[in-house]
């Protein structure tokens, strides 16, 4: 063993002593020729930041999806008129399905077992609210009765959500998002203050904390919450503008495939509908949309590496073109250095350090690109674009591979060259 370590020792020296000197040829390489360097540079910084803004930009939706979805349970269930996702259901059938009410509403809630919390929601249009001069127009409302809190997990900076018996009166109550607050009050304590809504005073009970954009819409920061019984007692539940949502949330352990059977029976039994009809209602299953956005964003990524695929070989064939101009202009200093003495590994590794070098700078000035603009979007557009070490690795990885794939033919072409022909083809 000892034997072999020794004979070893000296062998490395004299690689590394290879890999120095083809590193400093090709690092001399891409100084004297700064022009066609810089050009080189260019295909492969276009490659590689396409590749990584696609990549980075679905991964900061995929993140925020998930942020934003992150309060509520993958179980929860939306009961409406109406599916979140594709249905084989013509929409003129869909039209003709009534409403969930109120009263199924509390039928469900007092019958379903392996519910942990009902709630109903109004989604109804937008409002302006008014407190003394200022006023905040186009205002996101959101009524709901009061397990909803319970369901969403709403956080509060002050006050609190309204109660039981707040909702169920349709109390003249409101809680404000954070935006709405501020803009309202300023710098003034909003708890205990009237504001108007409806032509009539709410008085303000909870401000929620900083929530930030929201994806699908409004946030809560710009959205107020009041009791969906004050509507219906001021409007009643037949008028156009508002459209009602039963929201369930099943029990952790509860099946969630017997839970959709038990309510779509309960629901068939209570309106009625015979054997054989379809349903008149959807169930909107959290989890099935998320699987739903889930392929939207699979697909997105898909469409991007394609798209950066055809960059990443524009900059690989740039490279590789490059490479073989250089080969055939140091075809005389090729020869020279093979008539001293080089190895064919060593001119090999001078070619492909060139192009490696010239990839992996083209790879780290994209990388850089994408990361400048992602603070620039983040701060504009108050949208985190998240730039992830798995992103960066991959970019500089991918600039590497493409650099030792586009040099390693023009690389063999260099070291299997005749050292007397290439020094006679080189005058």
């Amino acid at each position: 063993m000892k034997f072999t370590s020794i004979n070893l020792h000296p062998i490395m020296v004299v690689y590394f002593r290879l890999l120095k000197e083809s590193f400093g040829f090709a690092i001399n390489a891409l100084r004297t020729n700064k022009l066609r360097t810089l050009l080189s540079l260019l295909g492969v910084t276009i490659g590689i930041f396409s590749i990584i803004a696609v990549l980075a930009a679905v991964d900061s939706l995929d993140r925020k999806i998930k942020k934003d979805l992150s309060s509520l349970d993958k179980n929860t269930i939306y009961l409406l008129k109406f599916s979140f996702g594709p249905t084989e259901i013509p929409q003129w059938k869909r039209e003709q399905f009534p409403n969930v009410t109120y009263e199924e509403y509390q039928y469900l809630k007092s019958s379903m077992n392996g519910a942990e919390n009902l709630c109903y929601q109004l989604f109804t249009k937008r409002e302006n609210i008014k407190f003394e001069s200022q006023t905040v127009s186009d205002l996101n409302i959101v009524p709901v009765s009061s397990e909803f809190d319970d369901i969403q997990k709403l956080d509060f900076q002050d006050g609190r959500f309204y109660n039981d018996a707040e909702s169920n009166s349709g109390a003249s109550v409101i809680v404000l998002g954070f935006e709405v607050a501020q803009n309202l009050f300023q710098n003034d304590q909003p708890i205990g203050q009237k504001v108007r809504l409806y032509g009539q005073n709410f008085t303000v009970i909870g401000v929620l904390k900083k929530q930030g954009s929201g994806l699908f819409g409004d946030s809560n920061d710009t959205s107020v919450f009041i009791p969906s019984n004050f509507l219906r007692r001021t409007y009643g539940d037949n008028v156009d503008f508002m459209t009602p949502v039963i929201i369930l949330k099943p029990k952790k352990d509860v099946d969630i495939d017997a839970f959709k059977a038990e309510l779509t029976q309960k629901l068939r039994n209570y309106r009625g509908v015979k054997t054989g009809e379809i349903d008149n209602f959807f169930i909107n299953v959290l989890s099935g949309f998320t699987d739903f956005l889930d392929g939207i964003i699979s697909q997105m990524n898909v469409v991007g590496w394609i798209i950066a695929g055809f960059s990443l070989l524009v900059g690989g064939f740039g490279i590789a073109n490059i490479m073989f101009v250089s080969v055939k202009e140091r075809t005389n200093l090729i020869g020279i250095q093979k008539s001293l003495g080089a190895k064919n590994k060593f001119i090999l590794f001078q070619f492909l350090f060139e192009a490696i070098i010239l990839s992996v700078i083209g790879g780290i000035i994209g990388l850089f690109l994408v990361w400048l603009i992602s603070i620039v979007l983040t701060k504009a557009l108050d949208f985190d674009f998240f730039l992830g070490i798995g992103n960066i690795l991959l970019g500089t990885g991918l600039a590497a591979l493409i650099g030792l794939i586009s040099g390693i033919l023009p690389a063999i072409s260099a070291s299997r060259l005749d050292p007397v022909e290439a020094i006679r083809t080189g005058i």
